[in-house]
């Protein structure tokens, strides 16, 4: 009887691959390093196909024992025919069909979706969203993502695309991100810019977020303050997301997370000033709790839903 499901979280830094049993506990991982194939498409596609086939010999584990492979990728993919439209931090990916692909070469079902979606899966169904019937999740790290739960289910958007919370315009300033655009939210609170923000106001050109963060342990001011500024940020931004959405609940994962007791006093604040009386007062902000695995946990979500299961 197929009971087991493959998870596969494709990041911009590493991929992280897990068997989950039919109670949707990880039972085996491994592990790959993404720049190693990202710079050419095929290789990429071979690697995760030569990692999954490993991760089944090591376990004796057979095709027919898989019910199917979840996949999430960091970019806007659609879900519904398997194809990643393209990938931010990963060059060569426009439409890739790449669930037709994966299954074709493996013979085992495979779904792909947007890798915060299956984040955001993860934490509803096994994690600090249990219960819950409208929550809006968002990481911080490299890039800024977002998931929605809504009336009970993941919302996708008309395009399958909903949930870019780093793209939401946080300031007209005409600072130029990543992604060549102007005034948006990731800008402000992605790593790249927490670093560079964290050199000027230390002078240390090799300081990391965990020094920082460190360094507000230890009773810092300006490390204190360097939260706080996040959390202000990240408080502003979500004070539009409240009042549109009203959720009860949202989730900040990510790496950045790390430092969740020293911005979230800033978030609260600002959302008690500023959201709209009844929003804010019906609103939890809390860490994830499911952490590197919530991604492969919600792989094994997606895997169930699409195949109709409970």
């Amino acid at each position: 009887m197929k009971k087991l499901i493959i998870g596969v979280d494709v990041g911009g830094t590493n991929i992280k691959l897990g068997l989950l049993n039919s109670s949707g506990k990880i039972i085996s991982r491994s592990r790959l390093i993404t720049v190693t194939f990202s710079r050419d498409q095929h290789r990429l596609i071979k690697a995760l196909c030569d990692a999954i086939q490993a991760l089944m010999a090591k376990n004796h584990v057979q095709r027919k024992d898989i019910l199917g492979i979840g996949m999430g990728l960091p970019g806007p993919i659609n879900s519904a025919e398997g194809v990643v439209k393209y990938l931010p931090n990963i060059p060569g990916w426009n439409d890739v069909p790449l669930g037709r692909i994966i299954q074709s070469k493996l013979k085992i079902p495979t779904f792909i979706d947007n890798d915060v979606n299956l984040i955001t899966l993860g934490e509803w169904k096994f994690g600090v969203g249990r219960g819950y019937r409208n929550l809006v999740c968002m990481t911080l790290g490299t890039g800024v993502g977002g998931g929605l739960i809504l009336d009970g289910k993941l919302y996708r958007g008309e395009g399958f695309v909903a949930g870019e919370i780093g793209h939401m315009l946080h300031s007209a300033l005409k600072q130029k991100s990543t992604f060549g655009f102007y005034g948006y939210f990731e800008h402000f609170v992605g790593n790249r810019q927490l670093i560079a923000n964290g050199q000027k106001i230390f002078g240390a050109r090799d300081i990391r977020i965990q020094d920082i963060f460190a360094k507000a342990q230890q009773g810092n001011p300006r490390a204190i303050r360097f939260w706080e500024e996040i959390g202000e940020h990240i408080g502003n931004v979500l004070v539009s997301i409240i009042n549109l959405l009203n959720p009860r609940l949202i989730i900040i994962g990510g790496g950045v997370a790390n430092n969740f007791k020293f911005f979230h006093p800033a978030i609260k604040k600002i959302i008690q000033q500023r959201a709209m009386k009844v929003h804010g007062q019906m609103v939890k902000v809390v860490r994830s709790r499911l952490g590197d695995s919530a991604g492969l946990i919600g792989a094994y979500v997606l895997v169930k839903q699409e195949l109709g299961l409970k």
